[in-house]
């Protein structure tokens, strides 16, 4: 189990995760749907087998690449403490797992289930033809406040929609942010990515860009919804920790992209959703 967590870098559900928690209780606490344990239940089996498809499927794919790259050569695959056979079908379970719970949640979840499914484990494509990648990633993960709103009502609605494009902006930005340590290995390796394409100062201009477009996208649901100054709060740590994670990292200064990767993205997801919460709660 230890060696599986460590293939599908479970630490990294911290970023979805909390968008999942906001579309959930947007939705039970905007419409006339109630609480339901089992659709909770139902909801994290979902994103963690969606994920854990999505991360495994992506280690297989790439694990003729990532031995080639000194920065990735000791993933699990590449450093034989898993095999590509047991990660492809680790893949296929989850893949097996998610479509069953979306049969018990509700019709259309089920019906857009192999469109998710599709999204997500199509990304590990598309770095061999474009440089967009880095937007799919964070579409894969963008599914996730909305995905969660559905398991709720059944129904589309255009705050989960916004958040969705909220997360797909940030996720893609601060992709972006990580991918620059493999610049030159994509480059000579005829790998497409916003660095390889633009260059270090060109691909965080991109990034910063798709921060602006996230921070925008968590403000629109103030126009729809009535949220207090406690969610104008949340925005404030989210925004300032988009800002952060730029100052820390640059062009000719990479020792902090961890940092700004998995630390500073990881908290900002979760004080966002805290407060979102602590607004729907006690502040309506």
């Amino acid at each position: 189990m230890k060696k599986y967590l460590s293939l599908v870098l479970f630490a990294h559900s911290i970023f979805a995760l909390p968008f999942a928690f906001i579309g959930f209780f947007l939705a039970v606490h905007t419409t006339k749907h109630s609480f339901n344990w089992q659709l909770l239940l139902l909801m994290l089996i979902c994103m963690v087998t969606a994920r854990n498809a999505a991360m495994a499927f992506n280690r297989y794919l790439d694990r003729d690449i990532d031995i080639l790259n000194p920065r990735t050569a000791m993933r699990d695959i590449p450093a034989g403490r898993i095999s590509a056979k047991s990660a492809l079908l680790f893949t296929l379970i989850n893949c097996f797992i998610f479509l069953i719970a979306t049969y018990f949640i509700n019709p259309l979840c089920f019906y857009l289930s192999p469109i998710a499914l599709f999204v997500v484990l199509f990304y590990s494509y598309t770095k061999r033809f474009t440089p967009l990648c880095h937007l799919v990633l964070g579409l894969g993960l963008g599914l996730a406040p909305l995905g969660a709103y559905l398991v709720v009502t059944g129904s589309f609605n255009i705050v989960p929609i916004m958040y969705a494009f909220s997360v797909m902006f940030w996720v893609s930005g601060f992709d972006i942010i990580y991918a620059l340590q493999d610049e030159e290995f994509d480059r000579e390796h005829g790998l497409n990515s916003i660095p390889a394409y633009f260059g270090k100062k060109g691909a965080l201009r991109v990034s910063e860009l798709l921060h602006v477009l996230s921070a925008v996208c968590v403000i629109i649901p103030m126009f729809y919804m009535h949220l207090s100054w406690f969610y104008i709060t949340g925005i404030i740590f989210y925004c300032s920790l988009l800002i952060y994670q730029h100052i820390i990292v640059s062009p000719t200064d990479l020792r902090r992209v961890n940092r700004a990767f998995m630390t500073t993205n990881g908290i900002a997801s979760v004080i966002f959703a805290i407060f979102f919460l602590l607004d729907i709660y006690f502040f309506r």
